[in-house]
């Protein structure tokens, strides 16, 4: 039995087992993100900015997904484990039913707040529309990225790894296939610019839907009847007790993005441009290693429960390598060829100039960052979640937003040193945070 695996499999095996599915899936929707970016980028630098503005109500979107999801999970295997399949199909039912609620929200500020959102972060009436443009349609439309991670927490709770990769894979393929077709036009097919990127996006996140809705029909574990729902207040008040927190530390990364989109708008508009790229190429880098926290949050709970002290130190410290070496490539990446990366989204002369060393600067920290995120996790997993959100703050608002400002108004040319320095303090807190974890609540376990 898969428990069984959890508690018996050699320990770098398991994460492994655990979380290649994730990490390839994450991979596959960072990868198609950028270059969604990198089609519009062609079309001028106004139409990035737009995007890169537009970007933080994106993240806020999936954060919400995903931080439902982490209720919608937890939830529908525990009443998997426990054999309640009418408890499990009311739990998944009524996770499809606040993911439809999620859309209607999304829906309603694509109808009245996307163009009044742009017109807050720039002057300028070119990326107004465009961004307005853009949101709309991937907010008003958001009903395939909503159900689609649905489908996906209901597979993933089912015991199904390869499912949500299967959904995203094709998603991110018709993504792919239309963005150039929809963007720049191709014989009967007008070329719809900024719109054609919003509606290829969409419209691979409505084939992933689809795909899942027929996947989760055949669960034979489940009975899900749409004709005999009603909705159950207890069920849902379960779910966000259980996610909001996960919602809350997820939409922090959306936050400090915004905060630094007006940050770097009071000094340059290419370092508004130059902050998108980075976001871009920094979603590519790191989603491999949040598909790892993936697959190390579910072995390192399972054997804290079980009080395996050796098994849990492994784990964590087989992630922490992963880790480091996914990051320390990113690293390599941004220092060797930073040029390379602003000139797949049409950076011009002046923004290559100050973009080269920006790039550098902020990718020295990229192994501090590893170490916070993968630590964060282990906290989650064993029970400490305020001291994940204690570093997660620390990140991603606390350090980062005075940083930013205190050098982009001292030193314009070094002020991307705001995230090095912002990820070793936060990187020596969790190391902290993990002295204090190991003293308090595994140095009592026995030793297996």
């Amino acid at each position: 039995m898969d428990e069984n695996k959890m508690g018996t499999m050699p320990a770098r095996r398991l994460l492994l087992h655990m979380a290649w599915p994730m990490m390839l899936s994450m991979f596959i929707q960072a990868l198609y993100n950028m270059v969604d970016s990198m089609f519009v980028s062609w079309m001028s630098g106004e139409a990035f900015q737009a995007l890169a503005l537009a970007y933080p109500v994106q993240m806020f979107m999936i954060a919400v997904c995903v931080g439902t999801g982490v209720g919608v999970n937890a939830l529908l295997s525990r009443r998997l484990g426990e054999q309640d399949r009418a408890g499990a199909s009311a739990v998944a039912m009524n996770g499809v039913f606040v993911y439809l609620l999620s859309w209607l929200v999304f829906l309603l500020f694509g109808l009245f707040l996307a163009r009044p959102f742009m017109g807050f972060f720039t002057c300028d009436p070119l990326i107004t529309d465009y961004g307005g443009i853009y949101l709309s349609i991937v907010t008003c439309c958001s009903v395939g990225i909503t159900m689609q991670f649905a489908t996906e927490r209901i597979l993933l709770a089912s015991g199904d790894p390869l499912g949500p990769m299967i959904i995203q894979g094709i998603g991110a393929v018709l993504n792919l296939s239309l963005d150039p077709l929809l963007i720049f036009g191709c014989g009967p097919v007008p070329p719809l610019g900024v719109a054609g990127a919003a509606l290829a996006t969409v419209s691979g996140q409505l084939l992933g839907m689809t795909v899942g809705f027929f996947l989760v029909s055949g669960r034979k574990d489940l009975s899900l009847s749409p004709r005999r729902f009603r909705p159950s207040g207890d069920v849902i008040r379960d779910i966000y007790r259980i996610g909001l927190p996960a919602i809350v530390m997820q939409s922090l990364a959306t936050f400090m993005t915004l905060g630094l989109n007006k940050i770097m708008a009071l000094f340059s508009e290419s370092a508004v441009f130059i902050l998108g790229v980075y976001f871009k190429i920094q979603s590519f880098i790191f989603m491999p290693v949040f598909g790892l926290n993936n697959g190390l949050t579910p072995v390192v709970g399972y054997n804290y429960g079980a009080r395996s002290r050796g098994r849990i130190v492994a784990l964590i410290r087989f992630a922490l390598e992963i880790g480091a070496v996914i990051m320390a490539a990113g690293t390599l990446l941004l220092a060797l060829f930073p040029h390379r990366f602003l000139q797949l989204f049409h950076a011009e002369s002046n923004v290559l100039a100050t973009g080269v060393s920006a790039l550098r600067m902020i990718s020295s920290g990229f192994v501090f960052a590893g170490v916070s995120v993968i630590l964060c996790a282990a906290f989650q997993a064993m029970g400490a979640s305020m001291l994940s959100l204690a570093v997660s703050l620390s990140r991603q608002l606390v350090l980062i937003l005075p940083a930013a400002l205190l050098l982009g108004h001292f030193s314009p040319r070094f002020m991307w040193l705001y995230f090095p320095i912002a990820e070793l303090l936060s990187c020596l807190l969790a190391l902290l945070f993990y002295r204090k974890v190991y003293r308090e609540k595994l140095v009592p376990m026995s030793e297996r």
